[in-house]
Protein backbone atom coordinates (compact mmCIF):
# COMPACT_ATOMS: atom_id res chain seq x y z
CA UNK A 1 0.00 0.00 0.00
CA UNK A 2 1.41 3.98 -0.86
CA UNK A 3 2.37 5.99 1.78
CA UNK A 4 0.56 9.17 1.82
CA UNK A 5 2.56 12.02 0.88
CA UNK A 6 1.65 13.71 4.73
CA UNK A 7 3.77 10.31 6.09
CA UNK A 8 6.63 10.43 3.23
CA UNK A 9 7.93 13.78 4.09
CA UNK A 10 9.83 13.90 7.75
CA UNK A 11 8.90 16.56 10.10
CA UNK A 12 10.85 18.59 12.74
CA UNK A 13 9.63 16.01 15.36
CA UNK A 14 11.04 13.10 13.45
CA UNK A 15 14.17 14.89 13.56
CA UNK A 16 14.18 15.19 17.31
CA UNK A 17 12.89 12.04 17.80
CA UNK A 18 16.36 10.45 15.77
CA UNK A 19 18.19 13.16 17.38
CA UNK A 20 17.10 12.23 20.52
CA UNK A 21 16.32 16.18 20.81
CA UNK A 22 12.88 18.58 21.20
CA UNK A 23 11.60 20.22 18.61
CA UNK A 24 12.75 23.50 19.59
CA UNK A 25 15.98 22.47 19.65
CA UNK A 26 16.27 20.85 16.21
CA UNK A 27 14.90 24.42 14.84
CA UNK A 28 17.72 26.01 16.75
CA UNK A 29 20.64 23.44 15.22
CA UNK A 30 19.58 24.34 11.38
CA UNK A 31 19.09 27.50 11.94
CA UNK A 32 22.55 28.44 13.13
CA UNK A 33 20.93 29.82 16.53
CA UNK A 34 21.53 29.43 19.73
CA UNK A 35 23.93 28.25 22.29
CA UNK A 36 24.42 24.93 21.48
CA UNK A 37 27.11 22.12 21.87
CA UNK A 38 28.69 21.33 18.42
CA UNK A 39 27.95 18.10 18.99
CA UNK A 40 24.18 18.13 19.53
CA UNK A 41 24.32 20.08 16.18
CA UNK A 42 26.13 18.11 14.20
CA UNK A 43 23.69 15.42 15.79
CA UNK A 44 20.74 17.34 14.62
CA UNK A 45 22.14 17.90 11.21
CA UNK A 46 22.82 14.22 10.97
CA UNK A 47 19.49 13.38 11.39
CA UNK A 48 18.06 15.91 9.26
CA UNK A 49 20.36 14.62 6.27
CA UNK A 50 19.50 11.05 7.24
CA UNK A 51 15.84 11.54 6.98
CA UNK A 52 16.14 13.66 3.56
CA UNK A 53 14.06 16.94 6.27
CA UNK A 54 14.56 20.25 4.46
CA UNK A 55 12.86 22.91 6.42
CA UNK A 56 10.04 24.86 5.15
CA UNK A 57 11.21 28.14 3.88
CA UNK A 58 7.98 29.96 4.81
CA UNK A 59 7.30 28.89 7.87
CA UNK A 60 10.90 29.50 8.85
CA UNK A 61 10.51 33.66 8.00
CA UNK A 62 7.09 34.53 9.58
CA UNK A 63 8.27 32.47 12.86
CA UNK A 64 11.96 34.15 12.61
CA UNK A 65 10.31 37.72 10.97
CA UNK A 66 13.00 37.30 9.06
CA UNK A 67 13.25 36.66 4.89
CA UNK A 68 16.89 34.63 5.25
CA UNK A 69 18.30 36.84 2.13
CA UNK A 70 21.08 39.14 2.15
CA UNK A 71 21.68 41.13 -0.64
CA UNK A 72 25.34 41.63 -2.50
CA UNK A 73 25.45 45.21 -4.16
CA UNK A 74 28.62 44.99 -6.18
CA UNK A 75 30.58 47.69 -8.49
CA UNK A 76 32.84 45.19 -10.01
CA UNK A 77 30.83 43.97 -13.11
CA UNK A 78 33.58 42.00 -14.72
CA UNK A 79 33.60 39.61 -11.07
CA UNK A 80 37.20 39.51 -11.10
CA UNK A 81 37.28 40.25 -7.46
CA UNK A 82 33.54 39.76 -6.23
CA UNK A 83 33.70 36.18 -7.21
CA UNK A 84 36.86 35.55 -5.05
CA UNK A 85 34.25 37.81 -2.66
CA UNK A 86 30.96 36.34 -3.47
CA UNK A 87 32.95 32.35 -2.45
CA UNK A 88 33.36 33.58 0.63
CA UNK A 89 29.90 34.98 1.72
CA UNK A 90 28.17 32.46 0.42
CA UNK A 91 30.65 30.17 2.42
CA UNK A 92 29.31 31.39 5.55
CA UNK A 93 25.83 32.60 4.60
CA UNK A 94 25.25 29.09 3.20
CA UNK A 95 25.72 27.46 6.31
CA UNK A 96 23.32 29.13 7.98
CA UNK A 97 20.58 28.64 5.05
CA UNK A 98 21.00 32.16 4.02
CA UNK A 99 20.04 32.95 0.29
CA UNK A 100 22.20 36.05 -1.45
CA UNK A 101 21.28 38.67 -4.33
CA UNK A 102 23.58 39.75 -6.20
CA UNK A 103 23.38 43.43 -7.83
CA UNK A 104 25.73 44.51 -10.40
CA UNK A 105 25.37 49.01 -9.79
CA UNK A 106 28.03 49.46 -12.74
CA UNK A 107 29.40 52.39 -9.93
CA UNK A 108 25.96 54.28 -11.20
CA UNK A 109 24.42 55.94 -7.88
CA UNK A 110 21.01 56.18 -9.75
CA UNK A 111 21.32 52.49 -10.67
CA UNK A 112 22.38 51.52 -6.55
CA UNK A 113 19.73 53.66 -5.38
CA UNK A 114 17.56 51.26 -7.55
CA UNK A 115 18.61 48.10 -5.85
CA UNK A 116 18.95 49.23 -2.65
CA UNK A 117 15.36 50.17 -2.92
CA UNK A 118 14.34 46.61 -4.28
CA UNK A 119 16.40 44.77 -1.51
CA UNK A 120 14.34 46.59 1.02
CA UNK A 121 10.91 45.72 -0.90
CA UNK A 122 12.06 42.26 -0.44
CA UNK A 123 12.51 42.41 3.06
CA UNK A 124 16.53 41.30 2.70
CA UNK A 125 17.85 40.88 6.24
CA UNK A 126 21.39 42.63 5.28
CA UNK A 127 23.57 44.00 2.85
CA UNK A 128 26.76 43.79 1.68
CA UNK A 129 28.59 46.38 -0.80
CA UNK A 130 31.66 46.01 -2.44
CA UNK A 131 33.88 46.66 -5.74
CA UNK A 132 37.05 46.73 -7.96
CA UNK A 133 38.70 48.55 -5.45
CA UNK A 134 40.14 49.54 -1.82
CA UNK A 135 39.09 53.17 -2.37
CA UNK A 136 36.56 55.17 -0.12
CA UNK A 137 33.04 55.06 -1.49
CA UNK A 138 30.06 57.18 -0.73
CA UNK A 139 27.74 55.85 2.04
CA UNK A 140 24.19 53.89 1.40
CA UNK A 141 23.23 56.11 4.68
CA UNK A 142 21.66 54.64 7.15
CA UNK A 143 18.99 51.86 5.99
CA UNK A 144 16.52 49.73 8.37
CA UNK A 145 18.94 46.53 7.78
CA UNK A 146 22.50 46.27 8.67
CA UNK A 147 24.91 46.78 5.90
CA UNK A 148 28.81 46.37 5.67
CA UNK A 149 31.32 47.26 3.54
CA UNK A 150 34.21 44.86 2.04
CA UNK A 151 37.22 45.41 0.26
CA UNK A 152 35.54 49.03 -0.69
CA UNK A 153 35.55 51.23 2.04
CA UNK A 154 32.81 53.35 3.34
CA UNK A 155 33.55 57.01 3.77
CA UNK A 156 31.09 57.34 6.67
CA UNK A 157 32.87 56.71 9.89
CA UNK A 158 30.04 55.59 11.05
CA UNK A 159 29.44 52.40 9.01
CA UNK A 160 32.01 49.26 9.45
CA UNK A 161 34.17 48.30 6.39
CA UNK A 162 36.46 45.18 6.27
CA UNK A 163 39.17 45.36 3.71
CA UNK A 164 42.56 43.42 3.47
CA UNK A 165 46.12 45.12 5.04
CA UNK A 166 47.61 46.90 2.32
CA UNK A 167 50.73 47.56 4.08
CA UNK A 168 51.14 44.14 6.01
CA UNK A 169 51.08 43.21 2.21
CA UNK A 170 53.34 45.17 0.84
CA UNK A 171 55.79 44.66 3.92
CA UNK A 172 55.60 41.00 3.24
CA UNK A 173 56.70 41.46 -0.11
CA UNK A 174 59.63 43.56 0.72
CA UNK A 175 60.48 41.63 3.40
CA UNK A 176 60.74 38.37 0.91
CA UNK A 177 62.36 40.54 -1.95
CA UNK A 178 65.16 41.38 1.27
CA UNK A 179 65.39 37.98 2.97
CA UNK A 180 66.47 36.51 -0.84
CA UNK A 181 69.21 39.54 -0.65
CA UNK A 182 67.73 41.41 -3.34
CA UNK A 183 69.63 45.42 -2.36
CA UNK A 184 67.99 47.81 -4.91
CA UNK A 185 64.55 47.64 -5.26
CA UNK A 186 62.13 49.75 -7.71
CA UNK A 187 58.27 49.81 -7.38
CA UNK A 188 55.64 49.90 -10.39
CA UNK A 189 52.63 50.60 -9.60
CA UNK A 190 49.33 51.47 -11.39
CA UNK A 191 47.46 55.24 -11.94
CA UNK A 192 48.20 57.36 -8.95
CA UNK A 193 44.56 58.31 -7.97
CA UNK A 194 44.43 55.22 -6.88
CA UNK A 195 44.44 54.44 -2.97
CA UNK A 196 46.37 50.97 -3.41
CA UNK A 197 49.21 52.49 -5.81
CA UNK A 198 49.79 55.45 -3.23
CA UNK A 199 49.70 53.34 0.17
CA UNK A 200 51.86 50.51 -1.34
CA UNK A 201 54.38 52.61 -2.61
CA UNK A 202 53.70 54.42 0.92
CA UNK A 203 54.62 51.02 2.60
CA UNK A 204 57.67 50.11 0.34
CA UNK A 205 59.59 53.54 0.62
CA UNK A 206 59.18 52.69 4.95
CA UNK A 207 59.58 48.99 4.75
CA UNK A 208 63.10 50.05 2.59
CA UNK A 209 64.03 52.81 5.30
CA UNK A 210 63.34 50.60 7.97
CA UNK A 211 66.27 48.30 6.60
CA UNK A 212 68.35 50.85 6.10
CA UNK A 213 67.79 51.33 2.42
CA UNK A 214 66.13 53.61 -0.04
CA UNK A 215 63.43 53.69 -2.42
CA UNK A 216 65.02 56.04 -5.21
CA UNK A 217 62.45 58.42 -7.08
CA UNK A 218 64.00 57.51 -10.39
CA UNK A 219 63.42 53.76 -8.99
CA UNK A 220 59.24 54.42 -8.74
CA UNK A 221 57.68 54.37 -12.13
CA UNK A 222 53.86 54.98 -11.72
CA UNK A 223 51.28 53.62 -14.75
CA UNK A 224 48.50 51.58 -15.74
CA UNK A 225 46.85 48.54 -14.34
CA UNK A 226 47.82 46.23 -17.42
CA UNK A 227 50.80 43.81 -18.59
CA UNK A 228 51.67 46.40 -21.77
CA UNK A 229 52.79 48.92 -18.97
CA UNK A 230 54.73 46.58 -16.96
CA UNK A 231 56.50 45.35 -20.10
CA UNK A 232 57.23 48.93 -20.58
CA UNK A 233 58.79 50.00 -16.90
CA UNK A 234 60.76 46.79 -17.26
CA UNK A 235 62.52 48.27 -20.66
CA UNK A 236 62.95 51.69 -19.02
CA UNK A 237 64.77 49.98 -15.81
CA UNK A 238 66.77 47.34 -18.37
CA UNK A 239 67.79 50.30 -20.44
CA UNK A 240 69.73 52.15 -17.60
CA UNK A 241 73.49 51.41 -16.29
CA UNK A 242 74.07 47.76 -15.14
CA UNK A 243 75.28 50.00 -11.90
CA UNK A 244 72.01 51.45 -11.86
CA UNK A 245 69.48 48.58 -12.78
CA UNK A 246 67.26 47.30 -10.01
CA UNK A 247 67.74 43.96 -8.89
CA UNK A 248 64.46 43.26 -7.37
CA UNK A 249 61.01 45.32 -8.14
CA UNK A 250 57.71 44.68 -6.50
CA UNK A 251 54.53 45.51 -8.55
CA UNK A 252 51.29 46.96 -7.36
CA UNK A 253 49.34 44.32 -9.20
CA UNK A 254 49.83 40.92 -10.90
CA UNK A 255 48.93 41.90 -14.45
CA UNK A 256 52.08 44.70 -14.34
CA UNK A 257 54.25 42.17 -12.94
CA UNK A 258 53.63 39.28 -15.70
CA UNK A 259 54.45 42.37 -17.72
CA UNK A 260 57.34 43.13 -15.99
CA UNK A 261 58.85 39.85 -16.14
CA UNK A 262 58.35 39.33 -19.77
CA UNK A 263 59.83 43.23 -20.51
CA UNK A 264 63.33 41.92 -18.31
CA UNK A 265 63.27 38.22 -20.50
CA UNK A 266 62.76 40.65 -23.74
CA UNK A 267 65.91 42.61 -22.36
CA UNK A 268 67.67 39.89 -22.20
CA UNK A 269 67.64 40.04 -17.77
CA UNK A 270 66.81 36.58 -16.03
CA UNK A 271 64.30 36.22 -13.95
CA UNK A 272 65.10 35.33 -10.70
CA UNK A 273 68.56 34.98 -11.21
CA UNK A 274 69.27 38.76 -12.07
CA UNK A 275 66.30 40.22 -10.90
CA UNK A 276 63.79 39.04 -8.29
CA UNK A 277 60.10 40.26 -9.08
CA UNK A 278 57.00 40.09 -6.78
CA UNK A 279 53.39 41.00 -7.66
CA UNK A 280 50.33 41.20 -5.60
CA UNK A 281 46.75 39.67 -5.69
CA UNK A 282 47.52 36.39 -6.31
CA UNK A 283 45.07 36.04 -9.55
CA UNK A 284 45.95 32.69 -11.22
CA UNK A 285 45.37 34.02 -14.73
CA UNK A 286 48.70 35.79 -14.29
CA UNK A 287 50.54 33.83 -11.72
CA UNK A 288 50.42 30.71 -13.52
CA UNK A 289 50.66 31.79 -17.17
CA UNK A 290 53.86 34.16 -16.32
CA UNK A 291 57.25 32.26 -16.94
CA UNK A 292 58.64 31.73 -14.62
CA UNK A 293 55.28 31.68 -12.37
CA UNK A 294 54.71 34.40 -10.47
CA UNK A 295 55.38 35.44 -6.14
CA UNK A 296 52.95 37.78 -5.00
CA UNK A 297 50.63 38.60 -2.20
CA UNK A 298 47.72 36.88 -2.01
CA UNK A 299 45.19 39.38 -0.04
CA UNK A 300 42.92 36.40 0.62
CA UNK A 301 39.74 37.81 -1.08
CA UNK A 302 37.25 34.47 -0.38
CA UNK A 303 38.73 35.06 3.45
CA UNK A 304 37.35 38.30 3.55
CA UNK A 305 34.35 37.56 1.92
CA UNK A 306 33.44 34.84 4.85
CA UNK A 307 34.55 36.94 7.66
CA UNK A 308 32.50 40.04 6.37
CA UNK A 309 29.66 38.11 6.18
CA UNK A 310 29.77 36.31 9.83
CA UNK A 311 30.14 40.02 10.77
CA UNK A 312 26.66 41.21 9.08
CA UNK A 313 25.10 37.69 10.51
CA UNK A 314 26.17 38.75 13.96
CA UNK A 315 24.59 41.90 13.67
CA UNK A 316 21.11 40.12 12.29
CA UNK A 317 20.99 38.45 14.88
CA UNK A 318 20.99 41.28 17.29
CA UNK A 319 24.75 41.73 18.09
CA UNK A 320 26.29 45.27 17.91
CA UNK A 321 27.72 45.84 13.94
CA UNK A 322 30.59 47.98 14.65
CA UNK A 323 32.19 50.97 13.05
CA UNK A 324 35.09 52.18 11.42
CA UNK A 325 37.78 50.10 9.43
CA UNK A 326 38.89 46.28 10.32
CA UNK A 327 42.28 45.17 8.01
CA UNK A 328 42.52 41.18 7.58
CA UNK A 329 46.11 39.88 6.91
CA UNK A 330 47.45 39.17 3.72
CA UNK A 331 49.74 35.93 2.45
CA UNK A 332 53.04 35.53 0.62
CA UNK A 333 52.77 33.32 -1.71
CA UNK A 334 56.22 32.50 -3.21
CA UNK A 335 57.11 31.05 -6.46
CA UNK A 336 59.89 31.09 -9.09
CA UNK A 337 59.98 34.62 -10.16
CA UNK A 338 61.67 35.70 -6.66
CA UNK A 339 63.94 33.10 -5.63
CA UNK A 340 67.28 32.99 -7.52
CA UNK A 341 68.19 28.94 -7.97
CA UNK A 342 71.16 29.47 -6.03
CA UNK A 343 69.39 30.31 -3.00
CA UNK A 344 66.81 27.81 -3.51
CA UNK A 345 69.72 24.98 -3.40
CA UNK A 346 71.01 26.52 -0.38
CA UNK A 347 68.13 26.20 1.40
CA UNK A 348 67.40 22.32 -0.01
CA UNK A 349 70.79 21.98 1.06
CA UNK A 350 70.23 23.54 4.80
CA UNK A 351 66.94 21.12 5.21
CA UNK A 352 69.12 18.28 3.88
Amino acid sequence: MARSSSAAVPTVRDVARLAGVSPGTVSKALNGQGQLRPETRSRVQAAAENLGFRPNQLARSLLSGRTYTVGVLTSDHFGRFSMPLMEGIEDSLGACHVSTLLCDGRGDSIREQHYVTELLNRRVDGIVVTGRRTDARPSLGRLPVPVVYVLIRSAASHDLSVTYDDRQGTELAISHLLAVGRTHIGYVGGPERHLATRTRREATDDALRAAGLTLRSTDVLIGEWSEAWGRAAAALMANRPRGQRVDGVFCASDQIARGVVDGMREAGIAVPEETSVVGFDNWDVMTEASRPPLTTVDPCLSKLGQFAASQLLNAIEGRELGSGTLLLPCELVVRDSSVPVLTRQAEAASVA
